[in-house]
């Protein structure tokens, strides 16, 4: 049994929680935020909305598997330490580029490695946890 006011809110919940993942993730580039901090919070609306709905809510709403999301958390941020190698520095030593005025760099990839890393964790658990 289910709450009516727990649903619908989490409707509402999902939305804005994916959207300030996001900005804390892009914010985290240069400023404090991050990859990790958006990944728990992303994966908290999930959860909000999975919750009252059961483990079939969360494999429509989610776009890919919570496996395949860890997957390529870990494989996003493994590569970001090759461009440093690739300069014979050490592994994670980043690489910057300025497009458009906008910096970017490795540390972005890592960021966002880190950020399907969490979400892939914590949902890969919840899905466990709501097939039972």
């Amino acid at each position: 049994m289910s709450s009516v006011i727990f649903r619908v809110g989490s409707t509402v919940i999902l939305p804005f929680a994916l959207a300030l993942s996001l900005y804390l993730l892009w914010r985290g580039h240069n400023e404090p935020g991050g990859g990790f901090i958006g990944g728990l919070i992303a994966a908290a609306g999930y959860a909000c909305y999975a919750l009252p709905r059961g483990h079939t809510a969360l494999r429509k709403v989610l776009p890919i598997d919570s496996l395949q999301l860890l997957s390529l958390g870990l494989g996003a941020a493994l590569i970001s330490g090759v461009a440093g190698l690739m300069e014979r520095a050490a592994y994670l030593t980043h690489a910057w580029t300025e497009i458009g005025g906008v910096a970017l760099g490795t540390t972005l990839l890592f960021d966002i490695g880190v950020y399907l890393t969490v979400i892939g964790a914590i949902l890969t658990f919840l899905s466990l946890f709501l097939e039972q």
